[in-house]
């Protein structure tokens, strides 16, 4: 530069000449150009001409082409407009184009073979060949066409290859469902022509043998299978007509499971009914009772939304694809693969001998040379959960990193429909087949963010846990549980204890014969007594077991000394917060008990609870309840109660729910199975219709008794609930004598009667004090104000039992009389 502002300063010198010189390399490319489009010119003139100037290579280039012999001169003008524009180097994306010209240089030269216009074109008659030529008239048909689709994809492909490929995607299927529906019609039109048919000979048959017209549209009798012939008109035909026999009419019918039995539909009853037997003889309900899965529409925005979640991550900065796209009943999730992060920096281009390559202007030219390759961290992906929750317009995204078992990272949107999992396609699934064929408590939850079935064993897991917020599906998913045991499980096999505080769930089942009890337990006040019994049953379990020298339940159902086989017991229990409040310490000993030792006598729980907070679900339960499954909860402290992590906080409720077991490391996200009200009610009907024996059930005070003398455990949780209740009526003679004189706070030697008192008879006897009481006064003495639940929250101890106490300090003068608010003044002080 230095140089050349040397030179222009000398040249601008005065008394100096400076030469004329033209630089021919610096404009022979534009020249050339600029002659290539005089060339064009020329072209053009000749193929319009009918001259003699190269007549035979005229009419054979047009003849063989037609209008198609125009791409020559367009191909030399684009050559001169290159050469003009600085020719530069034409990479492999404009390889592409010239081959896209091309194809639709074919296309449309054979679209042109199937016109013949009037015209001549430079000598050649275009009425007798065709706008194409010779070219255009061999690609009239097929092939001309398919090469103008390749053409039209080629360009789709050139402008956004990601939308092209969607795009043929949704066509491919659309093509396919398209066919499955001709199929489909194609297959109707065949089965209702055969019917057609089938029914015409059947009409002939019976008017050949003197039967009565087939009653078209009519029903059969209850008693008739579908298709046959009635009992009573086969014997008047038998003697009118001994020869030949009657011939019935040939319908196709499905065939039979082995396991199943036909069985006539009630009155009334839309629905065909067929049933199946136990293995110990009972009959089981059929699956026709269960609504069939709903079908669902597919909307078509997942390819669209894969490509909003590519482009905005790679706004960010973040290169990513994604590689799967698994469309659920409530959220599709996207596997996206982090791709590379790649730092390069800019080096002269060097020629073959390493000297620097110079353009035009003198500069050299440079290039991007790698420096290193990494990948993209998958922190950087999860970070970005908020603003691609934005991008895709949902109102929230759960990011799965890593998805189990695969190199991915899983992106859950939710789905603009949530489609209905019924109970029913779950349980005719093969994976809960084979969980059936295997033995257990197999149970049906719902479907997983791919679609498939989700099925767990009961025995396995073997005790679960069940928390969300209020209509976020537990009670819904305590019913497909019990649904899936009704379905095929006999009473002799199995014995369901349900414990229902709100008395509007589970009450509906009392009449079941699977009731361990003689009722549905709603008293919170009686759970105290209702696990009592299960823990010695479970103790009397284990002394059968030591007898017959088995480990578990399952040997000892194999022995053949056996008498008759165990059953397995199911306790459902359908809100634990209120058995909480009641008696947070008997409960939590019974629960924790059971948890630890009853799985090997076959005794299970199923517990739920809609407030998962940490003095309901105590560290000691949490510990012995491994399985837990957490619907949307309202915080996310809740949801870190329940699952140890964060997540439930973002589930969009109605069924959605987070599967933990002891099977997998990390949390699935399932959408449970609906069971609806007529379903169950439809399966109550048919345990309670007598199909069977309904074996005598003892009641829950019975079985209490009996089990006093065989357990010790029983015998103290008895004492404690009459000694509880004891406390309960001392508390009520105290109210009901302070109500009855007025009581001003006196000391605590005060309570008790002088001995100087003048008494007709014998001195009553005072009422027994609480063990408690003194802790309860020291407790009282380090507060200003104390109330039942202070009591009941620092002692441990039920409401009953803390305002028994509250009493007896009022009593005692430790305390003042109540204001109107649970909280009393404490007069006493330390």
């Amino acid at each position: 530069m230095a140089r050349a502002s040397a030179r222009s300063r000398a040249s601008r010198r005065p008394g100096t000449r400076t030469p004329l010189t033209f630089d021919w390399q610096a404009y022979r490319l534009p020249v050339f150009g600029v002659a290539l489009i005089l060339l064009t010119t020329g072209l053009i003139n000749w193929l319009l001409s009918e001259g003699e100037f190269l007549r035979d290579i005229r009419l054979e280039l047009i003849g063989g082409t037609g209008v198609g012999a125009f791409a020559i001169p367009a191909f030399v003008l684009f050559t001169g407009l290159w050469l003009i524009a600085g020719a530069q180097h034409i990479g492999l994306l404009a390889w592409r184009r010239l081959l896209a010209v091309a194809l639709g240089w074919i296309a449309v030269t054979g679209i042109a073979g199937a016109v013949h216009p009037s015209d001549a074109l430079g000598g050649v008659d275009l009425a007798a060949a065709s706008a194409g030529g010779d070219l255009g008239a061999l690609l009239m048909d097929w092939p001309g066409f398919l090469l103008f689709l390749a053409f039209l994809v080629w360009v789709g492909f050139l402008i956004s290859p990601t939308l092209t490929a969607a795009g043929l995607r949704l066509g491919g299927r659309g093509l396919a469902t398209f066919g499955q529906e001709v199929w489909a019609s194609a297959l109707g039109a065949a089965q209702q022509g055969e019917a057609l048919l089938l029914g015409l000979v059947g009409l002939i048959r019976r008017q050949r043998f003197g039967l009565a017209p087939d009653p078209w549209g009519e029903e059969p009798p209850p008693d008739v299978e579908p298709g046959g012939v009635p009992p009573a008109a086969t014997a008047p035909l038998a003697q009118a007509n001994p020869a030949p026999a009657p011939i019935a009419p040939v319908v196709a019918a499905p065939p039979l499971r082995p396991d199943l039995d036909a069985e006539p539909a009630p009155k009334g009853s839309g629905k065909n009914r067929r049933a199946r037997r136990s293995q110990d003889g009972w009959q089981l309900p059929a699956i026709n009772l269960l609504d069939t899965q709903p079908s669902s529409t597919a909307t078509g925005q997942s390819e669209i939304q894969a490509q909003i979640i590519v482009d905005t991550l790679a706004s960010f900065g973040v290169d990513a694809r994604v590689t799967q796209i698994n469309e659920g009943p409530s959220v599709t999730q996207f596997g996206v693969e982090p791709g590379w992060e790649v730092r390069t920096k800019a080096v002269a281009l060097r020629d073959a001998d390493g000297r620097p390559v110079i353009d035009e202007r003198g500069q050299p030219l440079m290039e991007e040379e790698e420096v290193s390759r990494t990948r993209v961290r998958v922190t950087r992906v999860t970070r970005l959960a908020n603003d691609l929750a934005l991008a895709l317009a949902a109102p929230s995204i759960r990011v799965e990193a890593p998805v189990p078992g695969q190199p991915i990272i899983g992106i859950e949107v939710p789905n603009m429909e949530t489609q209905i999992v019924a109970i029913r396609s779950i349980l005719e699934s093969a994976e809960f087949l084979a969980a059936l064929r295997r033995g257990g408590l197999p149970i049906a939850l719902g479907r997983n963010v791919t679609g498939a079935p989700v099925v767990t064993d009961l025995t396995r897991m073997p005790h679960v846990l069940i928390a969300g917020a209020t209509g976020s599906g537990k009670s819904v998913c305590i019913n497909s549980i019990i649904t899936s045991l009704l379905m095929h499980f006999s009473p002799e096999q199995l014995r369901l204890v349900l414990v229902d505080p709100k008395r509007v769930e589970l009450t509906g089942y009392e009449k079941i014969p699977h009731l361990a009890f003689s009722r549905v337990v709603t008293e919170p006040d009686e759970v105290v007594g209702v696990l009592g019994v299960v823990v010695a049953e479970m103790e009397r379990r284990y002394r059968r077991f030591e007898a017959a020298g088995a480990r578990n339940i399952s040997a000892y159902n194999t022995l053949e000394s056996t008498e008759r086989p165990l059953p397995y017991w199911v306790v459902v229990i359908d809100e634990l917060a209120d058995l909480m409040l009641t008696a947070p310490i008997e409960v939590e000993q019974q629960l924790v008990r059971l948890a630890q030792l009853a799985r090997a006598t076959g005794i299970h729980m199923v517990v739920a609870t809609q407030r998962p907070s940490v003095d309901v679900v105590t560290g000691l339960i949490k510990a012995n309840f491994p399985t837990r499954i957490a619907f949307a909860t309202t915080s996310q402290t809740d949801a870190r109660v329940i699952m140890d992590r964060a997540g439930a906080e973002k589930l969009l409720g109605r069924g959605d729910m987070l599967f933990q077991s002891t099977e997998a490391i990390q949390a699935r996200r399932v959408q449970g199975a609906f069971v609806a009200d007529a379903e169950i009610n439809e399966i109550i009907d048919f345990w309670t219709r007598g199909r069977s024996d309904d074996p005598d059930r003892p009641t829950l005070e019975a079985l209490i008794e009996e089990l006093i003398p065989e357990s010790d455990t029983a015998k103290s949780l008895q004492g404690a609930a009459e000694a509880e209740a004891a406390k309960v009526r001392a508390a009520e003679v105290l109210r009901s004598a302070a109500g009855a004189a007025e009581r001003a706070p006196a000391p605590k030697s005060s309570a008790v009667a002088s001995p100087s008192a003048e008494h007709d008879g014998p001195a009553p006897s005072a009422p027994q004090r609480d063990s408690l009481l003194e802790e309860a006064t020291t407790l009282a003495r380090e507060h200003t104000r104390i109330s039942p639940s202070l009591l009941q929250r620092r002692l441990r101890i039920g409401y009953p039992r803390a305002a028994g106490l509250i009493e007896e300090l009022e009593a005692d003068g430790v305390i003042a009389e109540s204001e109107g608010g649970p909280s009393r003044l404490v007069l006493l002080h330390d």
